[in-house]
């Protein structure tokens, strides 16, 4: 571990320090936690093993219907229940926050951190993360506000309060300031870092000036609610994924030769105690495990409690209908987006360099995070459009876009936290509640344009821990109320205890 040259470490080299011990069992690059000599990362124990725990108890409900949900999934464009927006778009808003750096510039992390095994690791968290998803779309609906005024809420907060009972207010709050500590970092500072990143790359714009810009866009789509923000992310979400993964293939089939060698790469990586080759020589099974779980948690968020705030929303009153929706969202983004994004950067010969090395492949290069993807379209793409390889256009587009929807859902996220803890307080009411969202939103927006230029480093170890502090609440809620999980994806609509008390604050049912 770095150290200043007075023995102290910097920030950076504490923030590591947490952030490996969360994801990897070690401290100052010792390991603390280890089962027969190999490190033992508690947060990845923890996710896969609840995710696991929940996947036994649906008896693989997630994975038995999913040909039977992608069937009804344009059936959900017309809502038939309660609620703000269609189940589709409140799918298209939850995709929204899940498809975003993360399908680009985190999948690249993850093999630069883990080799190409790292994406295996990906793959499983995502089919385990299918029965969280389902778990959370469920109970957000079977458990969800209404205001004073008619407006339909949700999420962690409220399955808590209302699933559990008033004792675990302690665990809704606790949540709530991991949502508002992952909403500032993972769901704006790195996205604007990111956005910032693409625009510069794309029109030579200054981080800075691109920030205020993205900052502005932002703020004109937030002020109008979830109910402008489910819009956007309907008519973007889809028409962007699908042009991301033609191109994907596209770039694939020119490419079709290596496609074999390319999943050798990634079993071979998953499983052996050494990398296959490259930069990444040494690095060990849990290296790749860590890797593929904490970025495919960054990607899908599943297990993290940030989508069910989205699908609270639908206008549904079948709570399976919903959690169904809720896992095609967690196969979409991981499954397929970001398996596209790791076999182009895996795939796709060009002109690479490492250390020095003319070298085949854009994961053997020195290129990092998103360059590393932009580089790798580059190379399937490389014919020039106004000295920008369309390739490059391809990949900065979708960044752009993706992260603009993503900051967009999560300004959302952090708007229900701290007006679930702004409730808490006695004496609160729903116009109290309007002014502190029209003072989120514009603290939102500052905060994307000071994020556009921060250390990206810090800013996606922060990440990794608010990812943590956010999901550790949420999984504990999902166990204590598994049982109603379980008798919701039975069809039982009404499955569960209900705590709910007219209170004089919003909102008035407990």
């Amino acid at each position: 571990m770095a150290a200043t040259d007075t023995g102290s470490m910097s920030l950076i080299d504490r923030v590591t320090n947490v952030s490996d011990f969360i994801w990897g069992g070690t401290w100052n690059g010792e390991q603390v936690l280890q089962i027969a000599g190999q490190p033992v990362p508690p947060m990845t124990i923890i996710l896969l093993g609840i995710g696991l725990y929940i996947m036994f108890g649906l008896r693989f409900f997630p994975i038995r219907q999913l040909g039977s949900s992608f069937k009804g999934l344009f059936k959900s464009r017309k809502g038939e229940g309660e609620g703000e927006i269609s189940p589709f778009a409140a799918l298209s808003t939850a995709l929204s926050g899940q498809v975003g750096t993360g399908n680009l510039a985190g999948v690249a992390t993850a093999i630069a951190l883990g080799g190409p095994g790292a994406i295996f690791w990906m793959w499983v968290t995502a089919l385990i993360g299918m029965a969280l998803a389902f778990a959370e779309g469920s109970l957000a609906i079977r458990y969800r506000e209404k205001t004073s005024d008619g407006v339909y809420r949700g999420g962690p907060m409220s399955y808590i309060m209302m699933g559990l009972g008033p004792k675990y207010t302690w665990l809704a709050i606790f949540f709530c300031i991991g949502t508002l500590f992952s909403a500032l970092v993972t769901g704006n500072s790195i996205q604007a870092n990111a956005v910032a990143d693409g625009l510069n790359e794309l029109f030579g714009i200054e981080e800075a000036i691109g920030g205020a810009i993205v900052a502005i866009a932002v703020f004109i789509v937030i002020i109008g609610g979830i109910k402008s923000i489910g819009g956007v992310a309907e008519k973007i979400i889809p028409f962007m994924a699908g042009a991301y993964i033609i191109m994907a293939i596209v770039a694939l089939m020119l490419n079709i030769g290596d496609i074999p060698a390319t999943f050798g790469l990634i079993f071979h990586g998953a499983f052996n105690p050494q990398a296959a080759t490259g930069g990444f020589a040494g690095a060990a099974i849990m290296l790749a495990i860590r890797a593929g779980v904490a970025r495919g948690l960054f990607s899908n968020e599943a297990g993290q409690g940030s989508t069910p705030i989205a699908h609270a929303v639908a206008q549904t009153n079948d709570p399976q209908q919903q959690g169904r929706m809720a896992m095609l969202g967690t196969f979409i983004d991981t499954i397929v987006i970001c398996t596209m994004t790791a076999l182009v950067i895996l795939t796709v010969q060009g002109d690479f360099t490492g250390d020095g090395v003319a070298v085949a492949h854009a994961w053997n290069s020195d290129l990092e995070g998103f360059a590393m993807t932009s580089g790798a379209f580059a190379a399937a793409f490389p014919l020039e459009i106004a000295s920008i390889p369309i390739g490059t256009l391809i990949a900065s587009t979708a960044l752009i876009l993706f992260v603009f929807t993503t900051l967009l859902t999560w300004s959302y996220y952090g708007e229900r936290a701290i007006t679930f803890i702004y409730d808490r307080i006695p004496g609160s009411t729903r116009g109290g509640e309007k002014i502190l969202h029209m003072i989120w939103r514009v603290v939102w927006c500052v905060v994307i344009y000071l994020g556009s230029t921060l250390d990206l480093t810090l800013v996606w170890r922060l990440g990794d821990i608010s990812n943590a502090a956010m999901a550790l609440p949420n999984l504990l809620a999902l166990v204590l109320l598994s049982g109603v999980v379980f008798k919701l994806a039975q069809g039982d609509k009404t499955a569960g205890k209900d705590y709910r008390a007219d209170t004089p604050e919003e909102p008035e049912e407990y």
